[in-house]
């Protein structure tokens, strides 16, 4: 639906604004110990804030203002998409706190904030989206993206907060699918259109690292990752034939790779944010497996 490509737009946006200046501290731990730096504050601080503020202003003005304004009411939309667009919350909610934590442990904050405040960016903002959606006849509030938002969130700062590290990585795929054309106005017409509206071609993924859960064996950077996804679903409920897909999958964790450059750094922050294509087992709701060489 457009509403899901409006918020991965403004998602998308407010990631790479924080990209950089999250992207300079290799290692959050050894942030930590630095003293507050007031330019890095203000930037990290002031940047964040104005960068939620002018997003949420923006869309207020761009996408809503097509849409006839209501009162406050909630959307019941827990059974659509297969839920596929709640994972797409959760992945979200997560990036978006992996990159505000990083940042402001760059800027010097101590651990507590980096870890609450920063973490929390994406849940803050993600809020102030769905505020507004709760004022458009188009929308409504939903309770269910709230609770994905929350567990993006919460897996981000319970595993900061329980291991001062991210083992279990939520990550994002997609592919270009034969169902967008049947229905281009809800799934999309041009190619960014499709990756992001249709849903069939759509994957969230757990991507968990072996060797920091003591498989020392393995080498630091390489992950398995379980992912789910639907296929079949031209419309958000009631798709005959249409079933649930679940992934498994070998995948590279980039933070872990070492470099000292910069350049890199950032390069691999972003990839962190995607699975990588891989040789993919795949079980279908339907009963039915299969296996691909390389999957997206």
């Amino acid at each position: 639906m457009a509403r899901g490509c409006k918020q991965a737009r403004a998602v998308i946006g407010f990631l790479l604004a924080l990209c950089p200046a999250a992207a300079q501290a290799q290692s959050p731990d050894s942030s930590y110990k630095r003293e507050l730096d007031p330019g890095r504050a203000w930037l990290v601080a002031g940047g964040t804030a104005a960068c939620m503020a002018g997003s949420l202003i923006g869309l207020d003005r761009a996408w809503y203002q097509g849409h006839e304004r209501t009162g406050f009411h909630t959307f019941d939309d827990g059974d659509e998409w297969y839920q596929v667009d709640k994972l797409g919350h959760a992945h979200s909610a997560y990036q978006l706190g992996r990159a505000g934590h990083t940042a402001f442990a760059w800027a010097g904050f101590n651990q507590r904030t980096s870890v609450w405040l920063g973490g929390s960016v994406g849940l803050i903002y993600l809020t102030g989206i769905e505020y507004l959606d709760g004022y458009s006849s188009a929308y409504g509030f939903s309770w269910w993206d709230m609770g994905a938002n929350t567990a993006g969130t919460a897996l981000f700062i319970g595993q900061q907060l329980g291991w001062k590290e991210q083992r279990l990585l939520l990550k994002w795929s997609a592919h270009l699918t034969d169902f967008a054309p049947l229905r281009p106005d809800v799934l999309g017409s041009t190619v960014p259109e499709r990756l992001l509206k249709d849903y069939n071609g759509s994957t969230v993924w757990l991507s968990a690292n072996p060797h920091a859960f003591g498989w020392k064996a393995l080498p630091p950077w390489l992950n398995i990752a379980a992912g789910m996804g639907a296929e079949g679903m031209v419309n958000a409920r009631h798709n005959p034939g249409s079933f649930r897909q679940f992934y498994l999958a070998p995948d590279i964790a980039f933070s872990r790779v070492p470099t000292k450059k910069k350049f890199l750094r950032t390069f691999f922050f972003l990839l962190d944010a995607l699975k990588m294509p891989a040789p993919t087992l795949e079980f279908r709701g339907n009963g039915g497996m299969r296996g691909h060489w390389l999957y997206f």
